[in-house]
């Protein structure tokens, strides 16, 4: 049951700093010439030098429409439960639920991994579910990632979390796709660069030639 009434997809990693926000922009990018989208931050730790909204702003030349600013930003840049403890405040899932919009074309981006704790009880992969929203699964090309995302796409569908896809980010390598999509179950969305030189431009251009070129991504976002 989605009880924000959201209908789109939650940009998860394997890992923190994994390239979530690039993707988001990407996914932005590759989507707003389908459909009206607009994204969404609930919880951002580091705030405001860390302002990955504003990053996705600008990589992908958002309207405002297109950007949903509410959500819980806390100063240090840490795990959101600790950041929230030392800023004297909770997150809970309930004050996040608030502040979403009901409608379709949601790309909303989550701190950390799918276990990152948000309170003493809540998890990432809990507001996930309680959005009802459909994982896409940032992963690293490199060393490691086959545990990595098998594990992340292991705890999604242990909570009946539909896994969208998988969007490998770095140096392409055809070993690890291969065993990411035959042992997680999962389809590879597409492998995304780390650009020598990140623009918005170059984004929009990757985007649209290599990112989800079959459109599976479509469906869930209506």
């Amino acid at each position: 049951m989605k009880r924000a009434g959201l209908r789109g997809i939650f940009v998860t990693g394997t890992d923190t700093n994994i390239g979530k926000t690039v993707l988001s922009a990407a996914l932005m990018c590759r989507y707003r010439p389908v459909m009206p989208v607009r994204y969404w931050k609930p919880v951002q730790t580091g705030s405001p030098e860390d302002d990955d909204t504003a990053v996705v702003r600008q990589l992908a030349a958002c309207s405002d429409a297109e950007i949903h600013g509410r959500g819980i930003r806390l100063p240090r840049p840490l795990s959101p439960h600790l950041s929230a403890r030392l800023a004297n405040v909770r997150v809970e899932i309930a004050k996040v639920r608030e502040m979403a919009v009901p409608g379709s074309g949601w790309i909303v981006e989550g701190a950390g991994g799918v276990l990152v704790p948000l309170n003493e009880q809540e998890l990432m992969i809990d507001l996930i579910a309680d959005l009802g929203l459909a994982a896409v699964v940032a992963a690293r090309s490199s060393l490691g990632t086959i545990n990595h995302t098998l594990l992340t796409v292991e705890a999604l569908r242990a909570r009946s979390i539909p896994v969208a896809g998988v969007v490998m980010i770095g140096e392409p390598n055809a070993e690890n796709r291969r065993a990411i999509e035959d042992r997680a179950r999962v389809t590879v969305l597409g492998e995304m660069p780390r650009f020598p030189v990140l623009s918005s431009d170059a984004l929009n251009d990757w985007a649209q030639r290599d990112l989800d070129p079959n459109s599976m991504l479509q469906g869930f976002l209506q």
